[in-house]
């Protein structure tokens, strides 16, 4: 077997990876915000945190080191940003990495710290309240999936210009824009939750 083929299945274990974490982040976030139980709740956080942990960072970096060293060994190092869609993929998972890993692995550590304190007193707090409601890292965490998916495009359909590339980030921006507006209505944080009502 040669080393393209190897490092083609690291991308493709690395890309798994990274998908069913952030499938998993996605459904314990979606329930954590439907609870009212601030026990499940915490569970529920600390979920977020085993997933982006444990699947996520392993996916990404698996992706990152196997994407470098196919970019270096086939595609002449810097050669790739003449090329549309590679030049795409890896400007969209760098944009994801770092805001993975700053504003969403921030507001999720928090939120972990703040549901841990709550629980310490045995109650719902402002803090925790007013955290779970925030726009920014709520934004941010709805656009992983569907950023996710256009880069996904991106390298199944290799576009030789740049059209795909602006559509496909414009539609995920707009789909994390609708589900940051719609998913709080559904869920609303405004309230204080019930200690006790799951």
């Amino acid at each position: 077997m040669d080393a393209f083929t190897l490092l083609r299945f690291a991308h493709l274990i690395g890309l798994t990876l990274m998908g069913a974490g952030l499938i998993g982040v996605f459904v314990c976030d979606m329930r954590s915000r439907q609870t009212r139980d601030l026990l499940q709740f915490g569970q529920l956080v600390s979920l977020i945190g085993v997933f982006y942990d444990g699947v996520v960072v392993p996916g990404a970096l698996l992706l990152m080191a196997s994407g470098t060293w196919l970019i270096i060994e086939f595609y002449e190092g810097w050669e790739f940003l003449d090329v549309p869609w590679l030049a795409g993929m890896v400007g969209l998972f760098a944009f994801e990495f770092i805001e993975g890993n700053t504003i969403t692995r921030i507001f999720f550590v928090r939120l972990r710290r703040l549901s841990r304190d709550a629980a310490n007193k045995g109650e719902w707090t402002p803090e925790l309240i007013r955290a779970r409601g925030e726009q920014l890292a709520s934004f941010t965490h709805f656009l992983d999936l569907p950023m996710l998916l256009v880069i996904v495009s991106l390298g199944a359909l290799r576009p030789d210009d740049w059209t795909q590339f602006f559509i496909g980030s414009a539609l995920a921006i707009a789909v994390a824009g609708v589900l940051n507006i719609t998913v709080p209505r559904l869920y609303p944080w405004n309230e204080t939750p019930s200690n006790n009502a799951g």
